[in-house]
């Protein structure tokens, strides 16, 4: 992910935690046992405890969480109030069921609030090691029933998951890989994910709709549309999907991304470009077993067209063209004859020369977009297939000269 965070922690002395009628803290109180700790908290320490959350109240969120880096006796305070049941009221908005909400203003600020609160636990629990991080994160969202994987009555209609994922990305944000793997199993290990996909995965498709639905929403929700870097989305993306055998990790892309109901329509014209963009961004290891299992099952013209297709991919998203020749060079061996591959070779020609046709005609004919998509198309296709094959004769010339 993004840059490492220092894992060296101090740690608090362990104390007796004191518990009164007012609040229930994970941290121990030891204000009241160390004069070191009780000075830094400033002209603050001539308050009681409950002045100071009222002064909180009057506080926005992001001020609480800049609050929260003045001393770690302050941040013990403000996670006091957190934990308390007016200042759970408080900062845990749940109005995640107003139709009114969607895609307007109100639900802009629902999110920024949830953005925010992520700021907040972030820094307020900033010293201590991951899995305590998260336990205690846990204890104070699972008072919200729509951040549970089903618990929500109407979750097509709800933005508690949306508000889940937004807090999830802000605390994570910057966070290594090794600490956002432990994220990712301790999200699983507290919905069960991982048995819950294993039934959807193992069934007929259908036979179990409203998990399958809870699984899209959870996934797309809480943990890959929020993130702004395709890289984010790339790590979550692969946690979810390496448990499992390519078959299932096809099923569940379908599940997560594809169209939910028979009349939802995927555009027809870019459908093959997207199997390509697809597989590109899938990785080296599923484009190559896709394609070698495309050219065992003697589906080599097919084949052939995807090659035009990936070349197509590489030129308009600036992705090196050579990836596409080797490739296509390591599918060729996986014909064992040489006459089939040669005739493979044949097809890939015959490919770039009639996807040109396909998109020539309309354009010959006089169909013109009002955005020129189809001319800009072919623009794209015949400099991917120059590029294409000068990556071609590089890799002949390096061959024969060694």
């Amino acid at each position: 992910m993004a840059s490492k965070v220092n894992t060296s922690y101090t740690l608090i002395p362990n104390q007796k935690c004191k518990r009164t009628n007012h609040q229930s803290s994970y941290f121990c109180n030891t204000l009241d046992l160390d004069p070191q700790l009780l000075s830094t908290l400033g002209n603050f320490k001539v308050l009681p405890l409950e002045i100071f959350h009222i002064i909180l109240r009057y506080l926005s969120v992001k001020d609480i969480g800049m609050l929260s880096m003045v001393s770690k006796t302050v941040s013990q305070h403000i996670i006091n109030y957190i934990s308390t049941s007016s200042g759970s009221r408080r900062l845990l908005i749940q109005n995640f069921h107003d139709l009114d909400l969607s895609g307007t203003k109100e639900e802009s600020r629902l999110l920024e609030h949830y953005r925010a609160l992520g700021l907040l636990f972030k820094r307020c629990t900033l010293l201590l090691p991951t899995k305590d991080r998260l336990k205690y994160i846990h204890k104070i969202l699972s008072e919200v029933s729509c951040f549970k994987f089903s618990s929500c009555s109407a979750p097509l209609q709800c933005l508690g998951l949306p508000c889940y994922g937004m807090f999830l990305q802000t605390l994570t944000a910057g966070w290594d890989e090794l600490e956002c793997h432990r994220v990712y199993n301790f999200l699983c290990e507290l919905t069960n994910l991982s048995r819950k996909m294993q039934t959807v995965v193992c069934n007929k498709p259908g036979s179990a709709r409203k998990l399958e639905l809870r699984i899209r929403l959870f996934c797309r929700n809480v943990l890959l549309d929020h993130w702004t870097q395709r890289s984010d989305s790339a790590f979550w993306l692969t946690r979810i999907l390496k448990p499992w055998p390519m078959v299932n990790q096809a099923r569940l892309l379908y599940i997560i991304f594809g169209p939910t109901s028979p009349q939802d329509v995927v555009p027809r014209e870019w459908l093959l470009e997207n199997n390509a963009r697809l597989l590109i961004l899938s990785g080296n290891n599923i484009c190559f077993t896709f394609m070698a299992s495309k050219a065992g099952e003697g589906g080599a013209i097919e084949l052939a067209r995807l090659i035009v297709f990936l070349a197509l991919v590489c030129e308009k998203e600036l992705y090196c063209m050579d990836w596409t020749v080797r490739m296509m060079q390591k599918v060729c061996k996986v014909f064992s004859a040489a006459a089939e591959r040669k005739s493979f070779l044949q097809s890939v020609a015959n490919a770039f020369a009639c996807v040109t046709m396909e998109m020539l005609q309309p354009i010959m004919s006089g169909e013109r977009d009002d955005d020129d998509r189809g001319f800009l198309n072919l623009f794209h296709l015949l400099h991917a297939q120059a590029n294409f094959h000068k990556e071609v004769l590089y890799l002949t010339m390096n061959a024969s000269s060694s």
